[in-house]
C-alpha cells in the first residue's frame, strides 16, 4: 500500500500490512496517523502506519488485495478501533470515536460495497446527507421547505453525473450510477476529507467522474 502524492511532493514511506507502504509530504496535515496498528488474533492487518496529508491534497493508497487499504479507511472512519495508534484529524485526536461523531467532525467515506437507500429516489438519498448537516429534524416541517438543503443536493448530483436521475429510485440506476450516488451522499455532508475505497470499481469510463469535479461540489475538500 503506497501513497502516491499528487502535487510531486517526495512520500515519506511507513510500513503497512504485507510490505505495504504510504507516504506524505510537507504541509499542515488535515490528517495523521500515528503507528496505526491492527491485529485480528495473529494478523497484522496494519503494522506502525504514520502518514500526513496536507489540506488540499489528493493521495491514493495502493496495494493488492489484503495489504490493509479499506483496514485502513475502517481505522479512520471509525468502523474499527485500532489496536494501537493514533487518527488525528486538524490536530483533534479521533481516534475510536464511533462512525457518526466522526462523521459529523468532518470525515466522509464511500465503501467497497455500495451503501444506498436502493428503495429511496436518488436526490433523496443525497438530501439526506445534506440535513444530517444542515437543520435538526422537525416532523412538522416538510423537507422541500429547506430550499438550502435542497440547493446542496442538487449541486453534489451534479458534480457526480446524475442530477438528470433526481426522481429516479436508487435501485434503478445502473452500478456505475450507484456508485457516483454513493459519492454523492459523502459529498453532500461538506466533509472536510473524503476517502474512497475503490469508488470506480465496475464503472465505464464515461461513469467516472473527475476528483476535480468532487472538489467543487464540497469546497472544504
Amino acid at each position: 500500500m503506497t501513497a502516491e502524492p499528487s502535487t510531486g511532493a517526495a512520500p515519506r514511506p511507513a510500513p503497512a500490512a504485507g510490505g505495504a507502504t504510504v507516504g506524505s509530504g510537507a504541509g499542515t496535515p488535515i490528517l495523521r496517523t500515528e503507528g496505526l496498528t491492527v491485529r485480528f488474533g495473529g494478523l497484522t492487518a496494519l503494522n506502525n502506519v504514520s502518514l500526513e496529508v496536507p489540506r488540499g491534497e489528493i493521495r491514493a493508497i495502493i496495494g493488492p488485495n489484503g495489504a490493509g487499504k479499506s483496514t485502513f479507511f475502517n481505522c479512520l472512519t471509525g468502523v474499527l478501533r485500532p489496536t494501537s495508534g493514533h487518527v488525528r484529524l486538524n490536530g483533534e485526536d479521533v481516534t475510536g470515536l464511533p462512525p457518526n461523531r466522526i462523521s459529523q467532525k468532518g470525515i466522509a467515506r464511500s465503501y467497497q460495497v455500495t451503501n444506498i437507500l436502493p428503495n429511496a429516489t436518488t436526490l433523496e438519498n443525497v438530501r439526506i446527507a445534506a440535513q444530517s448537516r444542515r437543520h435538526s429534524w422537525a416532523l412538522l416541517t416538510h423537507h422541500r421547505a429547506y430550499r438550502d438543503i435542497l440547493d446542496k443536493a442538487e449541486t453534489a448530483l451534479e458534480a457526480v453525473g446524475l442530477r438528470g436521475k433526481a426522481d429516479e429510485l436508487a435501485a434503478n440506476l445502473s452500478h456505475g450510477e450507484q456508485r457516483n450516488l454513493e459519492i454523492g451522499i459523502a459529498l453532500a455532508t461538506e466533509p472536510q476529507l473524503l476517502c474512497l475505497d475503490e469508488p470506480t470499481a465496475g464503472m465505464s469510463a464515461a461513469e467516472t467522474p473527475t476528483p476535480c469535479s468532487w472538489s467543487a461540489a464540497s469546497p472544504r475538500i
